[in-house]
């Protein structure tokens, strides 16, 4: 996989950006020191070239009524592709897992999973979770409060 080269004014673009997805291109160029119409094409060129993914509003989970946050780590009982591609391909339908990660350890995925309350949890572990085939175990983590939560990658 190719990836871009990153100069100064590049970095700077990102940096700006996750600090505030909406500030202007006119502002966005006057703070790093070029034209807005040069700032536009390096946005362009950084969105075409998949550095940039695309612009989100962070939403407060207690604010919209999720406020239980689960790192769930789950198993499989064998690891054939039926059950790791049907297993991936749910987790990518269920609106309630924000992150999927296939990982080493203990665990062969990691989930984080925001839900309304226990009881709704356990409706997402029984009628989502374990009707899936091939999953062995199941550990759910609940997060007592949030200690750091960034979305700013770091640059540079």
């Amino acid at each position: 996989m190719h990836r871009p080269q990153l100069d100064k004014y590049d970095q700077r673009i990102l940096q700006y950006l996750q600090q505030d997805g909406r500030i202007s291109n006119q502002e966005l160029a006057e703070r790093i020191g070029l034209s807005p119409a040069a700032c536009w094409r390096r946005v362009k060129a950084l969105e075409e070239a998949g550095v940039i993914r695309g612009f989100v509003a962070l939403v407060d989970p207690v604010q919209v009524g999720q406020p239980l946050n689960v790192l769930v780590m789950v198993t499989l009982q064998r690891h054939s592709i039926d059950n790791t591609t049907e297993f991936e391909s749910r987790m990518r339908e269920y609106p309630e897992v924000l992150q999927c990660y296939a990982t080493t350890g203990q665990a062969d995925f990691i989930l984080r999973v925001v839900i309304q309350d226990m009881p709704a949890y356990d409706r997402f572990l029984n009628e989502k979770i374990f009707t899936l085939k091939g999953i062995a175990q199941v550990n759910s983590n609940f997060a007592l409060r949030e200690i750091k939560n960034e979305t700013a990658m770091p640059l540079g």
